[in-house]
């Protein structure tokens, strides 16, 4: 019998994305939830993808019923945006830690398979040249910085389901992700400053001739991933062969992808040049310094330095990401700039 997967969170980019890979890539079936549907149009009519609008805050006994249905539950549903740590926390902690205690608990009572998405952020300003699972520090500013409120959510419910693993025998897998990219992880045709994740506000300023806002001078470095080879990790996560990824904590991410935040706006702007209709836009493109008290708020602190040892997700996943960084932005600009409901009119 095929494998049953819940995606509560399945309109969201990596939501989408993996619902895509498993229909077009394995023989399971899929049964997924958001608000909405719109990053979902190309896997709707698969008869193995069952969809409905709903909220995970709201819908509980929908969840509940396909929790005790499915065979791994999924859930994606989270605010992820650092702006939204800094302007809106209650809301933070409410969505991404209240609201999927819930799930967590209803995946104990039922003894189903848990894949949580945890997140880079855990390990916070930990001062490790590579960030280890079992081994690294996970260190947090002062409470007025409100912007680690969404990486305590997170940390606290990995506790707790490695709690759950420890008592119940709750089977887990806890997946960091580390800064994905690709298309659809937000709109690039959004103008708005700070709507977007860095990776593709970058995108959005070149597409409407904004500057490029290097946050205290763009020196932290990011690891970036492309969602393929983090999807990829997951397809091996969710099928679990001889128990691989049962009880284990992965950090899914890119170490040959570093690269400081003001030479990622580089990158970018290089890679337009690429596009007939952008070039122009590439040429005038520049950068300005703000500081991060400007653009995020005063509750905000930065991360220096980002890099993760993906040792356990070899040894245990067999996985390595393939895509580099140039690739990675092409992907994405050649998917945003050939479609036309995100084109420039």
């Amino acid at each position: 019998m095929p494998l049953r997967v819940l995606i509560l969170g399945a309109n969201g980019f990596i939501g989408s994305s993996l619902t895509r890979a498993i229909l077009t890539q394995k023989d399971w079936e899929v049964y997924g939830m958001d608000i909405g549907s719109h990053k979902l149009t190309d896997s709707l009519g698969d008869p193995r993808f069952k969809f409905v609008e709903g909220d995970i805050t709201i819908n509980r006994e929908w969840i509940e019923y396909h929790v005790k249905k499915c065979d791994a539950v999924i859930p994606l549903v989270a605010i992820a945006n650092p702006i939204q740590y800094v302007k809106d926390p209650l809301r933070v902690f409410e969505l991404d830690f209240e609201a999927n205690l819930e799930i967590v608990r209803k995946c104990a009572k039922y003894k189903k398979r848990v894949i949580f998405p945890s997140t880079s952020e855990v390990y916070g300003m930990c001062a490790d040249h590579e960030l280890d699972e079992a081994e690294s520090s996970l260190v947090y500013g002062p409470i007025e910085r409100q912007r680690w409120i969404y990486a305590c959510s997170k940390q606290l419910l990995d506790r707790v389901i490695y709690a759950y693993g420890v008592r119940d025998g709750l089977d887990y897998t806890l997946f960091r992700p580390f800064n994905w990219i690709g298309p659809k992880l937000d709109d690039v045709m959004e103008p708005k400053e700070g709507s977007s994740r860095l990776f593709t506000q970058f995108i959005s300023n070149v597409i409407f001739q904004k500057p490029l806002q290097l946050v205290d001078g763009g020196k932290q470095t990011r690891s970036f991933t492309f969602i393929d080879d983090g999807v990829d990790a997951l397809l091996r996560i969710i099928e679990n062969k001889n128990g691989c990824a049962s009880r284990r904590i992965f950090n899914i991410g890119n170490p040959k992808n570093e690269v400081s935040v003001a030479a990622l706006a580089k990158l970018i702007v290089t890679a337009f040049k690429d596009y007939p209709d952008y070039v122009e836009h590439a040429a005038k493109a520049k950068t300005v310094v703000v500081p991060s008290g400007t653009y995020f708020g005063k509750y905000y602190q930065d991360i220096d330095k980002r890099v993760p040892s993906i040792a356990q997700a070899s040894k245990h996943l067999g996985w390595k990401p393939k895509v580099n960084l140039k690739q990675a932005i092409k992907l994405t600009l050649d998917y945003h700039l050939a479609h036309k409901d995100y084109r420039l009119e």
